[in-house]
């Protein structure tokens, strides 16, 4: 692996650590953050995490005991971290150093032996030349007699070739001369043959040199280069250096060098390259004697090491400058410098060798950088980063196992509370429950024997005592399920069914539940469903109900005058148009008074296919809309939290908890919508909402829904001048499968009745247009009456009010329809008034249906006498036979087969064994038996010929709570009846057995 990936391993590591502990701790401190704000998602949590933490920095804990042995070991992991870093960090610093060192090393060696390699190359270019000249020499001066050579000849000759030898000071050549030939060779030259002198620092004298000595032989020097021409006539024997180098060069046949001396005259350090001159061409082989013999002379090249180092030096200019020194290591013991300065040690230092063609001589170069070692920055910087980074990463694990350890103690901490809070919201539950149970037991006592005392005889005063006293005991009962229902959703307990349901039957419901109070207040008071919306849906009806009713209620309760209308469409209708709109203008509401703008209640929903849901669903959105006194600006903000009132004079006056709205957004919440309103004080309010729900088959409604055979295919016309509430009255008549059409005046009828184009079967006009001008009402009665060949169509009034007019100038008034409009109810008033309905039941109302339970044994069981009384009395109104028992051991003992009971109504909380353990032991008993009939160890006729015995139990309890209705149906009862109920409720529940 080499440096660069060895670092770029290291760095990622130590990344990837770091960024790793920074995620856990920060995970941490997020959820430490959301600690405050739900503990239940902290919980969840430290749960996750424990698991994750422990997976991936303390999967050993399996092995440790306890918590103070877990802590010991895990700050021994650290210390052994933190170690392993130091020692990481170290060996990074010291591989890096001795990386650079070993590049600088091998820096300085190759400029040195570049440096040693050049001097030695353009030594032996010298060498060489020398060497040719000694042959020139041996040619032209022995060779030729007389000689060709002479001094002025020579020096001409050396100094203008002094260019093929650019290391040489100069030249010399010096004859050979035997001590016989001494005389006549001094007489040739014309001057002496001199010894070499001693070298004096301070002044040279070539005329106060002596003679040489007497010797065998001389050699003189008799020509010389113009730089050395002071050497002429100076006997090389006499230097000791010079006589051992003129020697052993005579002998070898090579060139020689001496060791380093001081040059005559110049005082500077040099050496001297000797090669002998022969007179005759010598073999390769010949002998040292034979050399000798043939040897004429001696021809030198003399060399300034000091001008020939520094001549190279600038030929080399370099960025790093190094010191250079070069020795003669000929003795090894004791080098001679030839050439550099003494420089303090600088670390480093390469020696080259050098090799000038003697092999009895050595030479070696030897460099230095200038400067010392820098400062290994990279070295150090990425060592002290790397051991920054361990000791990070050890600080983060601390902190990380502090935090862990922390988690630990928050999660038993939490896990503690939360039992606690689970303990609580039981007891809660159980509370609710309790107090459930004891106020609505004895409320069903009330409002049943109220409901039988009204079957009695009772005059005018006593029957609006007892309805008093019903009215009352009912807002008890809806303030304890208001009560209940917010129980629930702050303990996140209440949950929706997903039933089939009409939504147009629920809204004809809640319409007929207002319509006396807005009879009374002569409020218009009207519903609208879009065409598109399904006839049947897939929810929760019961609570869809419970937000319409909250809703309607409130309007009723702050509406005075004017109207409240309410509108059901798809939201996708919405965003594009809507077919009944009702805007602030006083011509388009159902009134004809100014309204909230719709449109701003719904401006802050989430746009369309946002809404949560499956595929197969969708969402409608709800509008009511009502001309009350609206909401107070600085109230709007609060208007959706709990036991909130508007002001302080609301609940004085009108009354309420304050609940009814905050319910309503919870259960729109749970339906995956949402809730906003507008409101304009003294002009209205209105409140729209969206809940998602399933659409059963993809149905969808398209014009008529129902028809009845009676009504089908004639022709309604309606007399209004409001267009929305024309289309209301349209919406409500169609569904008869009548063709209706809407004229805006009584003009505008006789027009039409006198065209005689079609026929008019029902004409219905509203009250106001009626009143307008009697006259015209009159007349257009006269008018109707008196039709040509046609029968009069039949005339109603559509009334706010309870009591409309009686007598228009002489005439009777026509029949009133009143308001607001039902199908149901308006399908019985027109049979009635075409003779083609009997029956006076009640609107809605399937006749002979209460048939179903005459002669029905039923048996009632309950420890509360009152309550039983209740019981039997609403099922004895159904022709019902009513057996009842105070305990669940009787109840077993009756319901023990064979008997003859038909149902069973069970209370649950009863003393000695309640409602559950007797209905469960009456399922053992049926069960045991069942098993032993097809098994042949019973008769069939011993029980009745009953093969299969299965008696339906409905719990009959003040217990409205959600696991209450669970256990029920696991302890294998068959329905549920809540305390207080009412009559209809009894026979509603138990008569679906009996279909």
């Amino acid at each position: 692996m080499s440096f660069i990936h060895l670092i770029g391993f290291v760095l990622k590591v130590g990344h990837f650590i770091l960024m790793l502990c920074c995620s856990m701790s920060c995970l941490i401190t997020s959820v430490e953050m959301k600690l405050n704000q739900s503990g239940k998602l902290w919980v969840k949590f430290v749960e996750i995490f424990t698991k994750y933490s422990s997976m991936i920095n303390v999967h050993n804990y399996q092995h440790i005991g306890s918590r103070k042995l877990r802590k010991t070991w895990l700050k021994k992991l650290l210390i052994l971290w933190i170690a392993f870093g130091t020692i990481v960090c170290l060996w990074i610093f010291w591989y890096l150093r001795s990386q650079a060192l070993e590049k600088r090393k091998e820096t300085l060696g190759n400029m040195c032996d570049e440096r040693a390699r050049m001097l030695q190359d353009q030594f032996n270019v010298s060498m060489n030349h020398v060497q040719a000249m000694s042959i020139l020499i041996s040619t032209f001066h022995h060779g030729k007699n007389p000689s060709a050579i002479d001094q002025e000849t020579f020096a001409k000759y050396t100094e203008r070739t002094a260019f093929e030898r650019p290391l040489t000071s100069g030249v010399a050549y010096a004859v050979r001369v035997l001590h016989s030939e001494r005389e006549q060779f001094e007489k040739q030259q014309g001057w002496t043959i001199k010894k070499m002198p001693l070298i004096k620092k301070d002044k040279y004298n070539p005329e106060e040199l002596e003679p040489s000595p007497i010797q065998p032989e001389y050699a003189p020097v008799i020509f010389a280069q113009e730089t050395v021409a002071h050497v002429i006539s100076l006997d090389m024997f006499t230097g000791k250096e010079d006589r051992e180098n003129v020697l052993r060069a005579r002998a070898l046949g090579k060139g020689v060098l001496t060791a380093p001396l001081d040059l005559v005259k110049s005082n500077r350090l040099g050496v001297i390259l000797t090669f002998a001159v022969y007179n005759r061409d010598l073999p390769s082989n010949a002998t040292q004697g034979e050399r000798i013999k043939a040897t004429d002379g001696y021809l030198g090249g003399v060399y300034d090491i000091r001008s020939l180092v520094e001549k190279l030096l600038q030929q080399l200019a370099s960025k790093q400058t190094i010191y250079v020194n070069v020795y003669d290591t000929t003795n090894i013991s004791n080098p001679i410098s030839m050439y550099g300065t003494n420089v303090p040690d600088t670390g480093l230092e390469h020696v080259s060798p050098l090799n000038f063609g003697d092999p009895s001589r050595k030479h070696e170069m030897r460099c230095r950088f200038t400067q010392v070692p820098p400062w290994q920055i990279l070295a150090i910087s990425t060592s002290f980063g790397i051991f920054v980074i361990t000791m990070l990463v050890g600080h983060i694990f601390h902190a990380t196992v502090n935090r862990i350890a922390k988690v630990e103690d928050d999660y038993h901490e939490m896990s503690v509370l939360k039992k606690h809070a689970e303990d609580a919201d039981l007891a809660k539950s159980q509370f609710l429950a309790t107090v459930s149970h004891e106020i609505r037991t004895p409320m069903n006592g009330v409002l049943g024997m109220l409901d039988m005392l009204m079957d009695t005889v009772l005059d005018v005063t006593q029957q609006d005592y007892v309805r008093t006293a019903q009215a009352s005991g009912k807002a008890l009962v809806s303030l304890i399920n208001a009560v209940l229902d917010q129980a629930k959703i702050e303990s996140g307990k209440l949950e929706l069914e997903a039933v089939h349901f009409e939504l147009r039957a629920i809204l004809d419901d809640v319409l007929s539940l207002f319509s006396g109070k807005s009879q009374e207040k002569g409020i218009e008071l009207a519903a609208y469903v879009s065409d598109k919306v399904p006839e049947t849906l897939i929810g929760d009806p019961g609570r869809f109900r419970q937000i319409i009713t909250n809703l309607m209620g409130n309007s009723i309760k702050f509406t005075e005058k004017g109207h409240i209308f309410v509108t059901v469409h798809l939201q996708e209708e919405v965003m594009d148009t809507i077919d009944v709109e009702s805007e602030s203008s006083s011509k388009d509401t159902l009134s004809g008074l100014p309204v909230a703008d719709r449109n701003r209640s719904w401006e802050v929903f989430r746009p369309m296919g946002q809404n949560a849901g499956p595929s197969e669903s969708i969402t409608l959105i709800i509008s009511v809309e009502d001309t009350g006194v609206g909401i107070p600006l600085d109230a709007q903000n609060r208007i959706f939290t709990p036991f909130m009132q508007v002001g302080p004079s609301i609940s004085r006056i009108h009354g309420g908890t304050g609940i009814g709205l905050s319910i309503s957004k919870c259960l729109v919440n749970l339906m995956n919508g949402e809730i906003g309103f507008s409101s304009v004080p003294n002009i209205g309010s209105t409140f729209t909402f969206t809940a998602v729900f399933l659409n059963p088959n993809g149905q969808q409604v398209n014009g008529q829904s129902k028809s009845n055979s009676q009504f089908c295919n004639m022709l309604a016309v309606i007399v209004d001048q409001r267009p929305i509430r024309a289309e209301v009255s349209r919406y409500h008549i169609q569904p008869l499968g009548m063709h209706v059409k809407i004229v805006p005046s009584l003009t505008g009828m006789r027009s039409l009745l006198t065209k005689g184009s079609q026929t008019v079967h029902v004409v219905l006009v509203e009250e106001d247009i009626w009143d307008q001008d009697l006259s015209k009402s009159s007349a257009f009665v006269y008018k109707l009456r008196n039709l040509d060949h046609q029968v009069p169509p039949k005339l109603f009034l559509l009334t706010n009010s309870i009591g409309g007019p009686r007598q228009c100038n002489g005439f009777s008034s026509p029949p009133v329809i009143t308001k607001p409009l039902r199908v149901n109810m308006l399908a019985g008033s027109l049979q009635r008034a075409m003779g083609g309905y009997k029956d006076n039941a009640r609107n809605g109302e399937i006749p002979n249906l209460s048939k179903l339970l005459i002669g029905r044994k039923i048996l009632v069981v309950d420890d509360n006498n009152v309550n039983l009384r209740v019981a039997a009395g609403a099922l004895k109104k159904y022709g019902a036979e009513v057996t009842c028992a105070d305990s669940g051991k009787k109840a077993i003992s009756l319901l023990e087969p064979p008997h003859a009971f038909d149902a069973c109504f069970m209370d649950i909380q009863m003393p000695e064994m309640d409602g559950f353990q007797a209905t469960k032991m009456i399922r053992k008993t049926e069960h045991t038996i069942n098993n032993r009939i097809q098994n042949g160890d019973l008769l069939l006729q011993d029980y009745a010929y009953i093969s299969k015995w299965h008696v339906p139990i409905l719990a009959m309890t003040a217990d409205v709570i959600q696991a209450t209705h669970e256990q029920c149906l696991r302890s294998g009862m068959d329905g549920y009846v809540s305390k207080p109920f009412e009559a209809n409720q009894l026979y509603q529940e138990v008569s679906r057995f009996f279909l």
